[in-house]
């Protein structure tokens, strides 16, 4: 089982030094190298690694069949597989405790445990559907009766031991499910930054809209008053709907499926219950929302007005009589709360009856066995720890007892009849804390239950004084009333417990109520009279009759201390298997290692002193005096001196506190330590605590001025942060009301003003303001034809590049493009057809942009016929007397550098070039309707498609041409009858003629 150095030791036994620093620091090496599993002889040590680790596949399983416990690195699988080979080898009954705290992995060592037993066994058909529920009823149980705390996102809030029932053969054929102490008041109450049980946030996320619909409930948590408590309904780490789909297949693998729908509407009765709010008429109380009432009694299949009374009052019946008792606001109240915790403890019952219907033993086998997994709530320490807290840590008190009696004793007692000489090795015993909470008479379960039983108004505070006075002289109970100065508990309310694992302080409000579990005889006349015939049978005590004499309920303390008695007794019967879990940090980080947090539950689980028996004098000896004079400071208790104790008394408490209690002995005036380490261990801890010491009074004082700063800046911030949200909603609002009519505007909202935004929100108006324009945009367009809108977008660049200076320039006429190609323009279609389609061919252009009939002239003042075509890649002109033929190679249309024309209604456009030689036109149409906005709509637009800029345009009367690489001024004059271009001086005049009016 050599893992390497690197690893370190695979056995604490194997330690060289047996101190709890080794221990330590071979648990943190073994951790941060990914080793989460140490053996101590046959027990695991098991720390949580908060990730996905590869090592529970097939290949590991079939590392460990068979194996001895040694043959093979640490692992879990060693465990389960020694658990099992002693089992089917010796025919005799075996168990495997999983022990911990909240948070180290507990429910996920069994787990494992469970998947290696059914990988390990075959078997036929039968074992395979036994093994299946197995494994698919931990899904069931964990949705119902796990839950997020402040220590653990899957934290189990109840105990369960699994029986599984083994044949001859070694092949499981069956089981059975024992639940312990459902902390049912979850809920309906949970503490900040905790959530109610698993099934609820699993039917709101994964049920679908109509299944919602028709229980009446919303999709968001936070709308329930028995969810929305903690603050904390969502969890990174869990995926509410999925786990719905794997608890609804799990439900049909173990032949429950049909009761599905019940299951859940009696989940979402619970919840619309949280909801339910009473109001005073009077001397009576109603329910104030009538609608919900009545959804809660349809999902729970009851009368409507049963449902109403039963939850307004309650049937009493004395001497014969039987009366009416309407209820008080706070009896109201209480009542709700309590239907709702007793519906989900029968609900959750139930569903641990269906498992263990469904893995029931079919047959008797003389040979049969067992092996026994015990998962139970770990060790617990809360800001406010309650009777359910009390009861878990009760459990564990007896489980530790467990463990010392059938580890540590078993292995002092073997080394004894092996004749061994060892010095005997100091343990706590744990049964004066048993002994504290459950001797008869007096023990603290016995005096609740005293209380309870007491007629008059025995409220929770009279309960704890009558502890205080009852068990004054116990040192592991402590009140303010036995300790007057000790500030950290509060009169009437507090009472402390120094447990094994060490001092919890306690809320001793409710637990009167809690212990009594009192529900109301009319709640289960109620649901035993439901038309639910699951229902129904969830509460058969509601068949009795309201006048008949019952016997007084056993409290639930008393009921939880004889199933924890039980479930020890049953374990004592069994070969007993450990496996000790550790949880590494608060944070679930996978790489931290809390190194107190560790050495806290180290200690409390025995670890050390179990490594310590297994190795079983004295390496160094000390006066009490001189011992507490050089290590007091390692103590609360005994820094800055230790009032009120004797310097032995002194020196055990340092010694407990440190966890070195089990490597020394007391004599009348030493302390004799076993191992040199534990006194080097000594020495770091005070060389360590000397400068935190100096540095503890610098941060006290810097913490109180930090604090002080820190408060300030708070509410500086949050008065910020209130008047930012009031601007940003003010500004908003403002919004909303402009453009609540933006819809019937002409202009839909164009001319609106849009008020300044605050400067936070200065690029989310600009980007409304986008929106805005984008939707009018939209708005417009859609009253346009599909077929128009390429010509429209030519007209908006033709308008955008004229910028209002031309006022005519045919925006209401029909853009063609290719007027050549035009009958009514141009008789000899055919032959401009045949001549496009040779230079189409030749010159490999794809697209005429536009092409019509011009008067041109050029340097030396001629006007001449000619037809213009403006292609994707050239510009041609073409000579009509010459049936179209091309004068000239075409003009490159990147060399165009702008444009110009005049303000007026005169078809002049002149094309600036590059080479010096522009082209001066006067564009011709038959029908006499204006071309030249065409023509610049046209080009601009292919323009800024081909090289993504704008096009030169320039609008003026006086215009400037290059004609043969000289400037020439081209002017427009409105005489005539005919548009020709004339001499005039150094310049060129069009004679525009009036009558050739333009058609825009």
């Amino acid at each position: 089982m050599d893992e390497g150095p690197e690893y370190g030791v695979g056995d604490f036994v194997l330690l060289h030094n047996v101190d709890l620093e080794s221990f330590m620091e071979n648990l943190q090496l073994r951790f941060s190298k990914g080793k989460v599993y140490t053996y101590i002889g046959e027990v695991v040590v098991s720390v949580n690694p908060y990730r996905t680790m590869n090592i529970y596949d097939k290949e590991y399983v079939d590392m460990y069949i068979g194996r001895e416990i040694y043959e093979r690195p640490a692992h879990i699988f060693a465990l389960a597989d020694a658990a099992y080979r002693a089992m089917k080898r010796l025919s005799k009954d075996s168990c495997i405790v999983i022990s911990g705290e909240s948070g180290s992995g507990k429910t996920e060592a069994s787990k494992i445990i469970m998947r290696y037993i059914a990988q390990v066994t075959g078997g036929n058909q039968e074992v395979e559907r036994v093994k299946n529920i197995l494994l698919q009823s931990n899904c069931i149980l964990e949705a119902f009766g796990n839950s997020k705390t402040n220590r653990n996102d899957n934290s189990s809030r109840f105990g369960k031991y699994m029986d599984i029932n083994f044949d001859f053969k070694g092949d499981p054929i069956g089981g059975h499910v024992n639940n312990y102490l459902l902390e049912k008041s979850r809920v309906v109450h949970q503490q900040k930054g905790e959530r109610n049980f698993h099934s609820f946030y699993q039917l709101l996320c994964g049920s679908s809209d109509a299944k919602l619909a028709e229980y009446g409930l919303a999709r968001d948590a936070e709308a329930y008053h028995y969810l929305n408590q903690g603050g904390s309904t969502k969890v990174n780490s869990i995926n509410d709907r999925s786990n719905y789909r794997a608890v609804e297949q799990a439900f049909k693998s173990i032949g429950y499926e049909s009761y599905g729908d019940t299951l859940w509407r009696t989940l979402a009765a619970i919840l619309l219950l949280g909801n339910l709010d009473f109001v005073e008429v009077g001397e009576a109380v109603k329910i104030s929302d009538c609608d919900l009432l009545q959804q809660i009694s349809h999902l729970l299949s009851c009368d409507l007005q049963e449902t109403e009374k039963t939850l307004c009052s309650r049937v009493v019946a004395a001497r014969g009589e039987v009366m009416e008792k309407g209820h008080t606001l706070e009896q109201a109240q209480y009542g709700r709360d309590a239907f709702a915790k007793a519906i989900y403890e029968r609900l959750f019952n139930w569903i641990v009856s269906c498992v263990n219907n469904a893995i029931d033993v079919k047959k008797k086998f003389k040979q049969g066995t067992i092996i026994g997994v015990l998962d139970i709530y770990g060790f617990e320490i809360f800001d406010k720890n309650s009777f359910e807290q009390f009861c878990i840590n009760y459990c564990n008190e007896k489980l530790q007892q467990l463990f010392i009696k059938l580890v540590l004793k078993q292995q002092q007692e073997e080394y004894a009849e092996e004749g061994i000489t060892w010095v005997h090795v100091d343990y706590f015993n744990n049964q004066i804390i048993c002994d504290l909470v459950e001797v008869p008479h007096q023990g603290i379960l016995a005096l609740l239950d005293e209380a309870c039983l007491n007629v008059g108004k025995v409220t929770d505070a009279i309960f704890l004084d009558a502890l205080s006075s009852r068990l004054s002289g116990n040192k592991h109970f402590i009140s303010r009333k036995l300790a007057p100065s000790d500030k950290t508990l509060e009169f009437g309310r507090d009472f402390r417990i120094l447990h094994y694992a060490g001092e919890v302080r306690y809320n001793v409000e409710g637990f009167i109520d809690k212990n009594r579990d009192t529900l109301f005889q009319d709640f289960k006349r109620l649901l035993y009279n439901s038309e639910n015939e699951l229902i129904q049978s969830m509460w058969p005590d509601g068949a009795k009759s309201v006048t008949s004499v019952t016997k007084r309920p056993v409290t639930a303390g008393t009921e939880f201390k004889n199933s924890i008695v039980a479930l020890v007794e049953n374990l004592e019967s069994k070969e007993p298997y450990y496996v000790r879990c550790i949880k590494p940090n608060e944070e679930m980080s996978p790489v931290q290692f809390n190194l107190e947090r560790c050495k806290h539950q180290v200690m409390y689980l025995g670890l050390l002193e179990n490594v310590r028996v297994r190795r079983a004098g004295f390496a160094y000896r000390m006066q009490y005096k001189r011992f507490v004079n050089r290590y007091k400071m390692l103590s609360v208790h005994t820094w800055p001196r230790p009032t009120g104790r004797s310097d032995k008394d002194a020196v055990q408490l340092i010694i407990e506190e440190k966890g070195f209690g089990k490597d020394v002995e007391y004599g009348r005036t030493k302390i004799f330590i076993r191992h040199p380490q534990t006194i080097l261990a000594l020495e770091s801890a005070r060389t360590k605590h000397l400068p935190g010491l100096c540095i503890g009074i610098q941060k006290i004082w810097r913490g109180k001025l930090a604090r002080i700063l820190y408060r300030k800046m708070r509410s500086v911030k949050c008065i910020e942060e209130a008047y930012n949200r009031y601007r940003l909603r003010s500004y908003l609002w403002k919004l909303v009301q402009l453009f609540a009519s933006v819809r019937k505007m002409k202009d839909y909202g164009k001319r609106i003003q849009w008020p300044l935004p605050p400067a936070i929100l200065k690029n989310f108006v600009e980007a409304l303001k986008k929106s805005h324009q984008r939707w009018r945009a939209f708005m417009i367009l859609k009253q346009i034809p599909e077929g128009k809108r390429p010509a429209l977008k030519l007209k908006i660049f033709a308008a955008d590049a004229l910028k209002g200076c031309r006022s005519d320039w045919g925006s209401g006429n029909d853009w063609k493009g290719n007027y050549l190609s035009i009958v009514q323009e141009n008789p000899c279609t055919a032959e401009v057809e045949a001549v496009l389609s040779n230079l189409k061919t030749s010159d490999g252009f794809t697209k005429v942009l536009f092409a019509c009939l011009v008067k041109k002239t050029n340097r030396f003042c001629k006007t001449a016929e000619r037809g213009i075509c403006f292609t994707d890649r050239f510009i041609y002109k073409l000579e009509p007397k010459k049936k179209f033929k091309s004068m000239q190679p075409g003009i490159p249309i990147s060399e165009i550098t702008g444009i110009s024309v005049t303000p007026g209604s005169d078809q002049l456009s002149i094309i600036h070039l590059q080479c010096g030689n522009d082209l001066v036109l006067c564009l011709n149409s038959a029908a006499g309707v204006d071309r030249v906005g065409e023509l610049i709509g046209t080009l601009c637009s292919f323009w800024m498609s081909a090289y993504k800029r704008d096009l030169r345009v320039i609008v003026g009367k006086a215009l400037q041409s290059m004609l043969g690489n000289k400037q020439k001024s081209i002017s427009v004059a409105e005489v005539g009858t005919q548009s020709v271009f004339v001499k005039n001086g150094g310049g060129i005049v069009l004679n525009w003629a009036k009558q050739a009016a333009i058609k825009s």
